[in-house]
């Protein structure tokens, strides 16, 4: 009977401690924006190219965007983004490093989805803010897709919008986060 309960420990201790040293990773999640505008559809561009990575023992979750790589319908959009709103020369990476909170690794032992809250730092435009974000888990086979959905007061960043523009782009831009994040070794 003790062997049985010693190797039922034993098992019980390889199977969390393989799920606890799991990372997942991704170098093409999507992060994509819109600004409604008042007196037009506004803009909105997508960013292909987000670096991110889970520690599936703690729930740390960090995520890094090079501003350069949104993607915008105009060519002239693009480059006033980079430019004149985000300075991209000047700021060229957005970072957030956060964790998921009350995170069970327990959630990655099989499939399922789960409702979260992600709080961390957001670095933008060479600002740092405090931010706590509700969205999804979902793990299936050696996947987790994580998603988000955000509003970023372009005033917590200091980015400024000029005023001959500021009626075609909005205060407070809808960012939608989507990654499909792999199993590492």
């Amino acid at each position: 009977m003790l062997k049985k309960i010693t190797f039922t420990l034993l098992i019980a201790f390889l199977t969390v401690s393989s799920v606890q040293a799991q990372k997942f990773a991704t170098r093409s999640g999507t992060i994509y924006f819109k600004s409604n505008g008042t007196i037009d559809d506004g803009v909105e561009a997508t960013n292909e190219q987000v670096g991110v990575v889970l520690d599936g023992a703690t729930g740390a979750v960090a995520f890094q965007v090079l501003i350069k790589s949104f993607r915008f319908e105009k060519a002239l959009m693009e480059e006033h983004f980079n430019e004149n709103y985000l300075e991209s020369d000047e700021f060229p990476k957005s970072i957030f490093k956060g964790n998921i909170i009350d995170y069970d690794a327990s959630q990655l032992e099989a499939d399922g989805e789960y409702e979260v809250t992600i709080e961390g730092e957001l670095t933008l435009h060479g600002i740092t803010q405090k931010v706590s974000q509700p969205g999804s888990l979902v793990k299936k086979g050696d996947q987790v897709m994580m998603k988000t959905h955000m509003m970023i007061a372009l005033d917590d960043y200091g980015i400024e919008i000029p005023s001959v523009v500021r009626e075609k782009i909005a205060e407070v831009i809808d960012v939608d986060i989507d990654v499909a994040l792999d199993k590492i070794e």
